[in-house]
């Protein structure tokens, strides 16, 4: 059974952890923590324009970019310790509460797991080790190997490439609707976790599994695949 068991593949930054947790630096810079969610989406808008227009940035380099980019807009100027501060923050996310057991659940139950994200490795490590559940995935990809941002085909052809095997044999679990259109396009499966602030679209390929957070999702998972 355990050999025709998808090969899951998480994404990390808030998918696994709390994304909110960054929000101080956001409340100390701008005196708003809602530029935090504007600052995140645009990371991922520049991330996926410079995919497209054929040049890689490694994500860190934009995110300290739109940081500057977002404070020029409102008349205001960030440091080399507010971009510091900012990229040890997000390096230090803790995992959601409910992530550790849910990870165990799975592994429990037969499934092999890894993570794929657009961070570099050295921060996904650092992010994993800090939250204590690095030793839950059997390897870690960066998108920063093979050059290409996700939600491009070669990001996730890539992990294919490096497990030797076919994209049918591999499932994608994220947060984020625009990196499950990306898993299903490359002919992954997916599962969306509906993080607040976070749903399915109403158009394109749809996520075969939704849930409302990561234990949610490992139970349907386990249900649909592992039973």
């Amino acid at each position: 059974m355990a050999a025709q068991l998808p090969l899951i593949t998480f994404d990390v930054n808030e998918t696994l952890l709390d994304l909110e947790s960054i929000t101080p630096i956001f409340n100390r810079i701008f005196d708003d923590g809602a530029v935090m969610r504007l600052w995140f989406a645009d990371l991922i808008l520049y991330s996926e324009a410079l995919t497209l227009a054929g040049v890689y940035v490694p994500f860190t380099d934009i995110g300290a970019a739109v940081l500057a980019m977002l404070a020029k807009t409102r008349g205001l100027t960030v440091s080399d310790g507010d971009k510091a501060d900012l990229t040890n923050a997000f390096a230090t996310m803790p995992p959601h509460p409910e992530v550790p057991a849910a990870l165990d659940k799975l592994r429990n139950a037969g499934f092999r797991l890894f993570t794929l994200t657009d961070n570099l490795l050295e921060i996904q490590t650092r992010q994993l080790e800090h939250g204590g559940i690095v030793d839950s995935f059997e390897r870690r990809f960066s998108v920063d190997e093979v050059g290409h941002h996700k939600p491009s085909h070669e990001a996730y052809a890539y992990v294919e490439s490096q497990l030797g095997r076919k994209p049918a044999d591999m499932l994608l679990v994220a947060s984020h609707t625009w990196d499950t259109i990306g898993a299903l396009g490359a002919g992954w499966h997916a599962a969306l976790i509906k993080r607040p602030g976070n749903d399915v679209l109403g158009v394109g390929p749809q996520p075969e599994v939704v849930g409302a957070d990561l234990d949610d999702v490992a139970g349907q998972l386990i249900a649909r695949y592992a039973v």
